[in-house]
């Protein structure tokens, strides 16, 4: 009889390790407290309107097909992929930017903005293909429990080479003296949740996924992914209960024996995968003998942002953005103020736009466009309320009138509005986060709250508040890695 593995979630990571699992021979059921998989990355439907809620750029295509390949599947049996070209615009104070997703045409606009720059990008993206190479191909597929997983020739050898102890800022600055093409190189490590001077350099990897990997769109949407690694986890035989609030783990004798759900139902266990928010799964589902961090250790960590984020519908096509669209056109270090040194709801914020009806046309009414905008705030502020939405929707209206001519508020036909209060209503996110832990140098690899509990022996943890990290791809990753873990530790 093949054992039992419970997951909890069933977004990226949770679906990646279910599948995983299975393929492994486990008998493998997903409890999802939606009604429809994807945790942070579903999709809802209104008067017309398509909008994926939350993730919207799709970076490192090779994840994804490594991911598909793993299974003797590709990306091309469940969706279908277009490169974005340019892959996304900036407005800056007094212009605009289309970022080319040739090369050759991105190296001749830095060469306009700056004598030399495109030789200098050379030279910055052939140390960031490195960093790629063995930070995304080797570092991240390592659970760290130890930091003997990373003493090897290969690794002892390039340590220099990855600039672990070196700052992005910085190492950008060593290239590039223009402060646009400064804030265009710094721009993809906010994914990361942390600024750019306490990044470390390392993730000059995210501008080599960024510029040579390309910005893509999968048909359909964002959700077109989780659809399909949806059904390729129902190919492989893994159950799925829907509408499944867990509410409380059974231990006994340091071992996770079953699940419970607030309708009272019980899943027993072999194994159990929380894939759900991390410190909510030990505050809430476990008794306090069996967490594994204190709520000081909680407080204590460096937090990425959350978000304030506008799903808005237009009856006339807008003019002046493209699929990806970043309003710079204030100054970073005050926003960026606002939410890591003294974090406060914004004065001057940066927000960005994705209008996935720019190139998918069914994700909209006929000539009518959907506008998805989200300001990166603190996560845990107070005061998330109907006044402080309304107020920040105004600003970047105004805003983008001013740099697109196009009144919003004149053309608006559908609003929905989504902060701190959704992300802990509808995922129990810690401090209302939207990407889990910044990945800074000191919550990096075995720095990160375990993959594996220090008190359940059986319990372990896949997602965003784990390794590797924050992010669609490293989810992907992060939930291989946790089930070739348990796969290794029960077959020992």
């Amino acid at each position: 009889m093949s054992k039992k593995a419970i997951v909890i979630g069933s977004g990226y990571a949770g679906l990646s390790s279910a599948s995983f699992l299975a393929q492994s021979g486990w008998e493998v059921h997903v409890l999802e407290k939606h009604d429809h998989p994807g945790g942070r990355s579903r999709f809802f439907r209104s008067e017309g309107f398509t909008f994926d809620m939350g993730p919207s750029w799709y970076w490192m295509p090779d994840v994804f097909e490594r991911y598909f390949s793993s299974f003797g599947r590709n990306v091309s049996d469940y969706y279908q992929l277009k490169r974005l070209s340019p892959s996304y615009r900036i407005y800056w104070d007094d212009d605009y930017m289309d970022v080319p997703a040739d090369y050759q045409e991105l190296k001749n606009l830095f060469n306009q903005l700056e004598t030399g720059a495109g030789e200098k990008l050379d030279q910055f993206l052939e140390e960031a293909a490195y960093k790629y190479d063995v930070g995304v191909g080797k570092l991240v597929y390592k659970p760290s429990l130890s930091w003997t997983e990373f003493i090897n020739a290969e690794l002892m050898r390039g340590v220099f080479k990855l600039d672990v102890f070196n700052n992005i800022k910085s190492h950008i600055a060593k290239f590039f003296k223009h402060p646009k093409l400064r804030q265009l190189m710094e721009f993809p490590v906010l994914f990361l949740g942390a600024l750019p001077e306490n990044t470390p350099a390392l993730y000059s990897l995210m501008n080599y996924a960024d510029i040579k990997l390309g910005t893509w769109f999968p048909e359909g949407g964002m959700y077109s992914v989780v659809a399909g690694m949806h059904r390729m986890a129902n190919e492989l035989g893994v159950h799925f209960h829907f509408n499944k609030n867990v509410s409380r783990i059974h231990v006994q004798n340091n071992q996770a024996s079953s699940v419970e759900t607030d309708d009272g139902e019980i899943f027993e266990a072999d194994v159990v995968v929380g894939a759900a928010d991390y410190h909510f799964i030990e505050s809430s589902l476990l008794e306090q003998q069996h967490r594994s961090y204190s709520e000081k250790y909680w407080d204590k960590r460096s937090m990425a942002p959350g978000s304030l984020i506008y799903y808005l519908g237009v009856n006339k096509k807008v003019e002046g953005i493209l699929h990806h669209t970043l309003f710079f056109d204030v100054p970073f270090d005050e926003h960026g103020k606002d939410i890591y040194s003294n974090p406060k709801w914004p004065e001057t914020p940066l927000f960005y736009l994705s209008s996935t009806s720019i190139t998918d046309a069914t994700q909209a009414p006929e000539g009518c466009d959907n506008l998805f905008f989200l300001i990166p705030i603190a996560a845990g502020l107070d005061g998330d309320n109907d006044a402080v939405r309304e107020k920040y929707l105004r600003i970047i209206c105004q805003r983008f009138k001013q740099k697109t001519g196009f009144d919003i508020m004149q053309h608006l036909v559908f609003k929905r509005t989504y902060c701190t209060k959704e992300f802990k209503e509808d995922y129990n996110a810690f401090k209302g986060n939207a990407y889990g832990l910044a990945n800074t140098l000191l919550q990096t690899a075995i720095l990160r709250p375990s993959c594996k509990s220090k008190k359940v022996h059986n319990l372990y943890y896949t997602g965003q508040l784990t390794v590797p990290g924050p992010g669609v791809p490293p989810s992907l990753i992060s939930g291989e890695v946790v089930a070739k873990l348990i796969e290794k530790e029960f077959n020992r």
